[in-house]
């Protein structure tokens, strides 16, 4: 098993995620393949699990609690979060956090993240009349959490504005990281603003929920032909484990099959090669269909609308590419009257745009795919009485 070295910690690389646990054919975990599974995983060395209060309605930290009940606590390191992108009068962090414990029958987590830090949770986390960040710092000092950090699905700036705000309570940072989102959501930027701010980098969704480990069969042979032995999955993780503040990357397994190949991934480092991450960097592309913004910005001086046009030019993309919920959240995430149907359609941003996009169009498909979403309606209610504040001002 490749370690990483977090503070005083030794970390196996590859850390087993509770999210898409196996279930029986009723839907409910199949705790007797969850056990399998974390017994070959100890058997191979990974020492991280992870879990959360809505994984599995709610079920994931008490089965992924009595399968580690077999084993000695202090031979892993068990991370929970905090669920207050859903907070409300009944998410009091207290009751909460003493519920997590009982359900995973444990005194204390190694790791305790604020869930789900994006642009709309943001002021929730920050906000002194929850109390959020100062209850789970006291936490710590009690030893009840050895860890204390975040996972965010903000984008760059947004990532930043927490950072500026609370980043010096915080010990680590999980996001969503992979080689089709290192440019598809600008990846990228994050995992560099995190490492210049010293900040070690959890990963999740390594493998795009699945995707980056089906991929179509042109793709498929041209990863055999390079590294015949290895898996489309391996081709990400292997990715992952090229860059160096990456402590942890976070694989939601759901079978005994997928544990296995995994492990023998981790078994040993074989980084890319400088060729093998042009392929990989090639196949991302192939597999974004998407519209050739570049972000240079010229189309934002002169709308009479003030949209980020290359934020939602690239969330258009993503969701083109597939509607998973971390696109969804950036969506809702965006202010009500900045999102792609304030749109006016005056052309001012296509006469300006070096790439020649026909943006206003693009922008309206952008706003019919919206539509479709859910809590679509709500979103449009918050753009028009934003409205009426900004017509009163």
């Amino acid at each position: 098993m490749i370690y990483s070295t977090f503070q005083d910690k030794k970390l196996s690389l590859l850390g087993f995620g509770t999210m898409r646990l196996p279930q029986t054919q009723s839907g409910e975990i199949n705790q007797v393949q969850l056990e399998q599974m974390v017994a070959c995983a100890f058997e191979h060395g990974v020492n991280y699990f992870d879990t959360a209060w809505p994984y599995h309605n709610g079920l994931s930290e008490g089965a992924i609690g009595r399968a580690l009940s077999a084993y000695d606590r202090n031979s892993f390191y068990l991370a929970n979060k905090y669920p207050g992108h859903q907070v409300s009068d009944s998410y009091d962090p207290a009751e909460i956090f003493e519920k997590q414990l009982e359900k995973c029958g444990v005194d204390y987590f190694d790791f305790y993240l604020l869930h789900n830090v994006y642009e709309k949770s943001m002021e929730t986390y920050l906000d002194p009349r929850w109390g959020i960040i100062d209850y789970f710092k006291e936490q710590k000092r009690l030893g009840r959490i050895r860890h204390l950090g975040f996972s965010c699905h903000a984008r760059p700036e947004g990532l930043r504005a927490f950072l500026d705000a609370r980043g010096e309570d915080m010990e680590f940072c999980q996001i969503q990281l992979n080689y089709l989102d290192w440019t598809l959501q600008d990846a990228k930027s994050s995992y560099e603003l995190l490492t210049q701010r010293g900040i070690p980098v959890w990963v999740m969704e390594p493998v795009r929920g699945g995707r980056l480990a089906n991929l179509p069969e042109r793709e498929q042979a041209r990863l055999k032909a390079a590294r015949p032995d290895e898996s489309a999955a391996a081709w990400a993780f292997r990715f992952l484990q090229g860059l160096p503040n990456v402590k942890m990357v976070l694989s939601g397994m759901s079978s005994l099959f997928q544990m296995q190949d995994n492990v023998k991934t981790f078994a040993q480092p074989a980084p890319l090669s400088e060729s093998e991450h042009a392929m990989l960097m090639d196949i991302a592309e192939g597999m974004k269909d998407s519209v050739p913004c570049t972000a240079c910005r010229y189309c934002c001086d002169g709308c009479p609308m003030g949209l980020d046009i290359p934020k939602l030019l690239s969330m258009h993309n993503d969701l083109r590419f597939d509607p998973t919920i971390t696109v969804i959240i950036r969506i809702q995430g965006t202010q009500a009257d900045r999102q792609a149907v304030s749109c006016i359609g005056c052309g001012k941003c296509a006469r300006i745009c070096p790439q020649n996009i026909d943006i206003p169009a693009e922008l309206k498909k952008f706003a019919r795919a919206c539509e479709q979403l859910p809590n679509w309606e709500q979103i449009c209610r918050e753009r028009e009485a934003a409205s009426k504040v900004d017509t009163k001002k």
